[in-house]
């Protein structure tokens, strides 16, 4: 197996630029695709998950071009349903564009099949697919019921008003919808049955909705007016960097004494994971804001403290809050992160495992984990990443307590940020 063996590190300074982030680029290369008109995409990230992304929808019809030497994109819309009627998508692991294509090509008369890795087709993806076929979705199972590969065929669409979706597994679910759903060209109604996790997520979507001309009426989370209306280009759009990227550097300044700063997000920004700078701020962190820049050092005390945190609004960034509980005074527990289950592995097991490797004592449960820090972290643990480009990044943080730690399968980081391994060699010490 391929790994990456990282020195002990004792401290952490300096400044990174963030890559651009994976859910505001796979949202804006949808949006762009259905508008009428061609938007100058600026910033987009380059990763696994965006190539898929981009290439099933040059496979739909969708023309794009890509500036040399640069992470600037042309992409001219189609002003509604994709051209091409027969395709076959592969979608890697890629959540964000399964999901949002799939309510895509279920409304686009088409015949579609869209399948991904074998861990895809290990997420679920049944109340979509319900939603969908409320709508009068025609969407078969390839596989196992409830779950990818999917084949579609021309939907028999019914003058239905309202569709209800579940909200607790997913957020990616309502986002699918919400973005589809201009293609019906009526005005619709999408119902939240249930919780709704990861909100803030819900929120990107709604804001990038509206930059391309499509302003969503809501009734706080229960519900959601789309009106009958067609995605217009806005001309230009740039892509923000990745929040929860940004997780990593910020809690290697409060590990490793900072400061760190990060460039690409600020106060400014749309994504829900900057609040990740309060969680680190509750631990003893110190943090300070610019309108595109977060920076953070350790604060006054010589140790984090331990948080109880409901984590929600954060479900992605608060695996770096599971690494950060390696350096607290105390026990840290993280609620309310089931999503962590159906992400690119169980997020819970496998933070649970590694954990331990390293010498803490977790305890794991459906929908939180806790975790108390040995007096002294393992040196040369070996981590396995479970193709989990989260995990990679979030255990690379180890180091930083003295330790040498081995990474296995360092690429999978590829998913979202290509070039972490060296961006994060130039901040330690």
């Amino acid at each position: 197996m391929d790994y990456l063996d990282l020195p002990a590190a004792r401290g952490a300074r300096g400044t990174v630029r963030l890559p651009g982030s994976k859910s505001i680029s796979n949202r804006i290369l949808l949006l762009a695709a259905l508008a009428e008109g061609a938007t100058e995409i600026k910033a987009l990230l380059d990763s696994d998950d965006t190539r898929v992304m981009l290439d099933a929808l040059r496979a739909l019809g969708v023309d794009w071009t890509r500036r040399d030497g640069s992470d600037d994109y042309r992409l001219m819309g189609v002003g509604g349903a994709f051209p091409v009627k027969q395709a076959e998508l592969f979608l890697g692991n890629a959540g964000t564009a399964f999901r949002s294509l799939t309510a895509a090509t279920a409304l686009a008369g088409g015949e579609y099949v869209l399948k991904g890795v074998s861990r895809m087709h290990e997420r679920p993806i049944g109340d979509l697919v319900d939603a969908l076929r409320q709508l009068g979705a025609q969407v078969a199972y390839l596989g196992k019921d409830g779950f990818p590969p999917l084949g579609m065929s021309p939907a028999q669409v019914l003058l239905v008003a309202e569709v209800t979706v579940k909200g607790n597994v997913s957020s990616q679910y309502l986002t699918g919808l919400l973005l589809a759903a201009p293609l019906l060209g009526r005005e619709v109604t999408v119902k939240v049955d249930g919780e709704l996790i990861s909100k803030p997520y819900v929120e990107i979507t709604l804001n990038l909705m509206k930059r391309f001309g499509v302003e969503v009426k809501r009734n706080g989370w229960e519900s959601f007016v789309v009106p009958a209306a067609i995605y217009k280009s806005p001309g230009s759009i740039e892509v923000e960097g990745d929040a929860s990227s940004a997780s990593y550097f910020l809690a290697a300044g409060a590990i490793g004494h900072g400061p760190v700063r990060v460039e690409g997000v600020g106060r400014n920004s749309i994504q829900g994971d900057v609040k990740f700078a309060e969680a680190l701020a509750r631990m003893g962190a110190e943090l300070s804001f610019g309108p595109n820049w977060i920076e953070c050092r350790l604060g006054c005390a010589d140790k984090l403290h331990a948080i109880d945190l409901d984590c929600n609004h954060i479900p992605d960034a608060a695996m770096t809050l599971a690494i950060l509980a390696l350096f607290a005074n105390g026990t840290t527990t993280l609620k309310n992160i089931a999503s962590w289950r159906v992400k690119e592995t169980d997020r819970i097991a496998a933070m649970a495992t590694e954990l331990r490797k390293v010498g803490a004592e977790v305890e794991e449960g459906a929908d939180y984990i806790k975790v108390t820090p040995p007096a002294q972290l393992t040196p040369n643990a070996v981590i396995d990443t479970y193709d989990d480009h989260r995990m990679a990044m979030c255990f690379s943080l180890v180091s930083l307590a003295g330790v040498p730690v081995r990474i296995n399968d360092p690429k999978c980081t590829a998913k979202t940020f290509p070039t972490y391994w060296e961006v994060f060699g130039g901040i330690t010490q």
